[in-house]
C-alpha cells in the first residue's frame, strides 16, 4: 500500500509498497482506510528533526480519519463500513493512572507518530475503542459542514487537535461569566478560541501573525487590547517568553493553564503563586474515552475546520509539513481517492 514516509529529517517520500497492517493487527482491532490526516506541531517537530523517532524510514502523523474496512475476531462494537476518528494515544487501561480516568498520564502509552507508527498510510490497525464513530452531519442539522450528508473531512481532520482543546477548557472549570486569555492562534489556540465561545465566553487573544489574529477573531474572539484582569489564561503557543507577560495580566485568584509545551522552566516563583493566590495546571491531550467520545459527537454544530487553511494529497505531504508553520490556520493531507 502506500505511505508517506519521513526517511530523513525534513526528506518524505511516497512509498507504494508499505507492509499492510492485516497480518499486525490483533483480535481486538480494526482496520481503517485512512481518508485524511491533520498535520500538528508535534508532526511538525518530528519532520524538522526536533523529536527523534525510533527510526527510519517513519511513517508520521496521528490525526487521521477513515472507514473501517476489516474488524478483528474480538470486536463486537464496530463495522465495516463505519466512518471513525482516530484517538491517537492508546492507554493501556490497567495502570494506576488509567484507573482513576486519568488515561493522558498513562506510562505505557502507545503515542502514534511518535513511539507508535503513524497513519499517513492509506490503511491502519486501531484498536477498536480507540476507533470513534462519527455521526453523519445531515441527522445532527450540521448545515454548511456536510457534504452528501457526511461531516465536512476538514471538520473530522481537526477533531483530535478539538478533543485537546476541549478537554483544557474542561479541566479549566472555566464558565461563561469569565474573562479569559488566549496566548497563541495556532491552531491549537484557533480550537480554544472555538470552544470558549461555543461556552459563552468573549475570548481575548495575544497572537502576533496578523492572518492568524484574524482567524481567531471570525470566531468569534477579541484582539488584544492591553487589558489585565484574567479570570484564566490559557497558554497554547508553547513560546517562553510570552508566558511570563501574561501571567502578569492575570487576576489575583485567577487559573492559568498550560496547554504549549516547551521544556524552559517556568518563569515566575512560588511566591508569584502564593501572593497571588494563582491555580496554574497543565492540560495533557484528554482522557479516554469521554473527552475524546464528547469532542466527535460535538463536531457537526462546533465545525472545527474552520480553523484549516490548506489541504494537500498525499503525494505532496513533504510539501504539506514544509510550510505548514507559516500558514495562518490549520493544514491537512487527503489519503483516500488521491491517487496522484
Amino acid at each position: 500500500m502506500r505511505a508517506a514516509v519521513l526517511v530523513a529529517p525534513e526528506r518524505v517520500e511516497l512509498v507504494d509498497d508499505w507492509p499492510e497492517p492485516g497480518a499486525g493487527s490483533g483480535p481486538g482491532d480494526v482496520v481503517v482506510a485512512v481518508e485524511g490526516v491533520g498535520l500538528c506541531g508535534t508532526d511538525l517537530a518530528v519532520f524538522h528533526g526536533r523529536r527523534e523517532v525510533p527510526a527510519y524510514p517513519w511513517v508520521m502523523g496521528h490525526e487521521g480519519f477513515g472507514r473501517i474496512v476489516a474488524v478483528g475476531t474480538d470486536v463486537v462494537d464496530r463495522q465495516v463500513g463505519q466512518r471513525v476518528v482516530i484517538e491517537p494515544n492508546y492507554a493501556c487501561l490497567k495502570c494506576a493512572d488509567c484507573s482513576t480516568g486519568l488515561t493522558s498520564a498513562c506510562p505505557h502509552r502507545a503515542i502514534v507518530g511518535l513511539n507508535s507508527p503513524g497513519v499517513l498510510a492509506e490503511r491502519v490497525a486501531v484498536p477498536a475503542g480507540f476507533a470513534h464513530p462519527v455521526v453523519a452531519a445531515g441527522s445532527l442539522g450540521g448545515g454548511p459542514a456536510a457534504t452528501d450528508g457526511r461531516l465536512a473531512p476538514a471538520d473530522l481532520a481537526c477533531a483530535e487537535p478539538y478533543a485537546v482543546a476541549r478537554a483544557a477548557v474542561r479541566r479549566s472549570g472555566v464558565t461563561s461569566g469569565d474573562r479569559c486569555l488566549v496566548v497563541g492562534a495556532g491552531a491549537q489556540g484557533l480550537l480554544l478560541c472555538l470552544v470558549l465561545v461555543r461556552l459563552g465566553v468573549v475570548p481575548v487573544v495575544t497572537e502576533p501573525h496578523a492572518r492568524r489574529l484574524e482567524r481567531a477573531v471570525r470566531l468569534g474572539a477579541v484582539a488584544d487590547d492591553g487589558r489585565a484582569g484574567f479570570t484564566y489564561v490559557f497558554e497554547t503557543s508553547g513560546y517562553a517568553p510570552a508566558l511570563r507577560p501574561a501571567v502578569d495580566r492575570a487576576a489575583p485568584g485567577a487559573t492559568v493553564v498550560l496547554v504549549g509545551l516547551n521544556p524552559a522552566p517556568l518563569p515566575f516563583s512560588t511566591d508569584d503563586v502564593v501572593r497571588r493566590q494563582l491555580v496554574v495546571r497543565g492540560s495533557m491531550i484528554y482522557d479516554h474515552p469521554g473527552d475524546f467520545t464528547a469532542a466527535v459527537a460535538e463536531l457537526a454544530s462546533a465545525r472545527p475546520g474552520r480553523v484549516v487553511e490548506a489541504e494537500f494529497p498525499l503525494a505532496a505531504a513533504e510539501e504539506a509539513f514544509a510550510g505548514a508553520s507559516s500558514r495562518a490556520g490549520k493544514t491537512w493531507i487527503r489519503i483516500g481517492s488521491d491517487h496522484a
